[in-house]
């Protein structure tokens, strides 16, 4: 998927390899980031990472650190994330400084809460233009909450490990059909 979408020109990729509620599944697999790093992949890894074993949370720091300057594509590995939790972590971080007089709650807009965010280092891209979401499952299982608020929604059946490059196109080409338009009415040309 990371190469199709350097290829297909996707500036951003978020994954959801792991989720917070997924503890009870009996193996967490890591995949190695070298050709990353030659693809010119940033990586950076949001959740709750101090979950994670300490021998993971160095492979996440390295793979950040190895990166870092990389510009061609962000993937952002969602490990042992939490839609919910990073809203309720958001709104402690705002809380927070309003306490210290760092901040006055009638500052607090959209635009600042989505910067306390977890993915809010995505300047240029904060909110995902499309969720793909596979398994046959019709939910978004707590990923990304706030941020899919307008991304456009791709069910499959497909299974993640399953999912390839005709999956892949056909996603986006269902994207590219849709008329996004942000909670606006639709506009009829008489």
């Amino acid at each position: 998927m990371v190469r199709l979408s350097l290829r297909w020109g996707i500036r951003v990729l978020t994954a959801f390899g792991f989720s917070h509620e997924n503890w009870n599944r009996p193996k967490l697999e890591v995949d190695n980031v070298d050709g990353f790093t030659r693809d010119g992949v940033r990586v950076r890894v949001i959740g709750d990472i101090a979950r994670l074993p300490v021998s993971l949370q160095r492979v996440g720091r390295e793979a950040e650190e190895a990166t870092r300057r990389n510009s061609q594509l962000v993937l952002v590995l969602a490990v042992s994330y939490s839609g919910r939790r990073d809203i309720v972590q958001a709104c402690r971080n705002l809380v927070t400084k309003v306490h210290e007089k760092q901040l006055r709650p009638e500052d607090i807009d959209e635009s600042l809460f989505a910067g306390e965010l977890q993915t809010g280092f995505l300047d240029e891209f904060p909110y995902p233009d499309l969720l793909i979401r596979t398994s046959g499952e019709l939910r978004l299982s707590n990923f990304l909450m706030w941020q899919t608020a307008y991304s456009e929604l791709f069910f499959t059946d497909t299974l993640w490990p399953d999912f390839g490059e005709a999956d892949y196109l056909e996603a986006l080409v269902s994207y590219q059909s849709r008329d996004r338009r942000f909670g606006q009415r639709k506009t009829t040309v008489a």
